[in-house]
């Protein structure tokens, strides 16, 4: 394999927000199964044998879970994979993925990190240069990895990786997390081989070929958790063994309560005040956020002595920062959060019920990712502004109502995708070697 390029050094930039938060853009499904054998001849100028695939995206979660969920799928002969496929990441020695990519095994060459203003500024003067700079880097990861397709999944990494692929004549597959589309992933739509959308609200369409609702492909140990979960036996040992490590009882109700792993402030100030008035069976599996626990249990302790029953104190269970997220999701009867595009493709997937608190900021993405699941009838939904105790009681005794809350369970589930990440393999594999092609003049 020809030698990876070195790092190219990043420039400075101010730190990405904690959620992604893209420009906004104002503006199905078919194909074969994941498990059917590949037999099509290579695409014109394609060597035959194992397939070698450009993944690119990085800086947060959002944007580098569903690629090294994808990276996985792509290798694994049970979901259609080939064990021998050649992968390559392209990201910035900034973002989570130089340490992420790494952990998984996978290589990771970078480009540098090169946002694109939004209004005359000296940046924009320096943009053609930087963005050289970047196309550059990743035209070197192309021809590194001799690269079958290049797979975008938004971010600042992403649009030198469609320009340089484009320019080499290498196929583009794009997938977009948020319902509301980033300008790279827009801009990358304009010849993209493909365009995959986690939600069927998305607008955002490949100008020139193939649009599909593959969803968002899940982290393989909540991919495990859902598996574990399609049958009542395995939901209850999957309840039993997270409620065993989080110190949970398995026969009462759970509320969990997250902010993602930094933690949301207004999230844990209004559960706070709200601790009184909950239903004194509930459980609440509280995740502060990475050093916000003190004033939690500051909080606890006051209500204890305003006159909360005793037993809260076992019933609260308070951690800052949560690894396994599974064992909390396994346990957990409804869920207070945000509405990030893996929050909500996670709970809709496992159907748990949830209250989404949009994060505030961005370009107001978090309020469409949940609309689909919302008109479902698997959630509700206030405005961080308006979020106010008497929201958190009122949720918390639905679903301490079984009825209602399964009732709820099924509606979230009936707009999550289960196999995210084996669709999206098979996407890719279909426009690598020319299958893509066939596809549309069937249609």
């Amino acid at each position: 394999m020809p030698d990876i390029p070195e790092p190219s050094p990043a420039l400075p930039e101010p730190d990405e927000p904690a959620e992604p938060a893209e420009p906004a853009v104002s503006d199905q499904e078919t194909g074969q199964e994941a498990g059917d054998e590949q037999t099509a001849e290579p695409a014109p100028g394609r060597q035959a044998g194992p397939l070698r695939v450009l993944l690119a995206g990085g800086g947060t979660a959002g944007h580098v879970n569903p690629l090294l969920a994808t990276a996985a799928v792509l290798r694994d002969p049970e979901q259609g994979g080939d064990p021998a496929t050649r992968l390559l990441v392209l990201g910035t020695n900034e973002g989570l993925e130089k340490r992420l990519v790494p952990e998984a095994g996978l290589e990771l060459a970078y480009v540098p990190r090169v946002p694109l203003p939004r209004r005359p500024s000296g940046d924009l003067l320096r943009l053609p240069q930087r963005l050289g700079r970047a196309i550059g880097a990743a035209t070197a990861a192309i021809e590194a990895v001799e690269a079958d397709v290049v797979v975008g999944f938004g971010g600042y990494v992403s649009t030198p990786a469609y320009l340089a692929a484009r320019k080499a004549g290498v196929p583009v597959v794009i997938h977009e997390q948020n319902a509301r589309p980033g300008l790279a992933n827009r801009l990358g739509a304009s010849w993209a081989r493909a365009v995959a959308l986690t939600f069927a609200s998305t607008r955002l369409s490949a100008s020139k070929g193939r649009t599909e609702v593959t969803g968002l492909p899940l982290r393989p140990a909540i991919a495990r958790l859902v598996a574990q979960r399609s049958t009542a036996e395995g939901a209850a040992s999957a309840r039993r063994q997270g409620a065993q490590a989080l110190g949970l009882d398995p026969d009462r109700p759970v509320l969990l309560v997250t902010g993602g792993s930094l933690g949301a402030q207004h999230l844990n100030e209004v559960l706070a005040s709200s601790l009184t008035g909950l239903p004194a069976q509930v459980q609440i599996l509280h995740l502060t956020g990475r050093d916000k626990d003190a004033p939690v249990r500051a909080a606890l302790d006051a209500a204890i002595a305003a006159g909360a029953p005793a037993d809260l104190v076992e019933r609260y269970r308070i951690l800052d920062y949560l690894s396994t997220m599974e064992q909390a999701y396994a346990v957990a009867d409804g869920v207070v959060c945000r509405s990030g595009a893996g929050t909500v493709a996670e709970l809709t997937a496992l159907g748990l019920p949830a209250l989404y608190v949009p994060l505030p900021i961005g370009n107001g993405e978090q309020r469409l990712n949940a609309a689909d699941v919302l008109a479902a009838g698997g959630g509700r939904m206030v405005l961080d502004a308006d979020l106010c105790a008497q929201d958190i009681i009122d949720f918390t005794e639905l679903i301490t109502d079984s009825a209602r809350r399964e009732e709820m369970a099924g509606a979230a589930a009936s707009t999550g995708v289960q196999d995210a990440a084996a669709r999206l393999g098979e996407l890719i594999r279909q426009c690598a070697v020319g299958q893509d092609r066939d596809h549309q003049e069937q249609e």
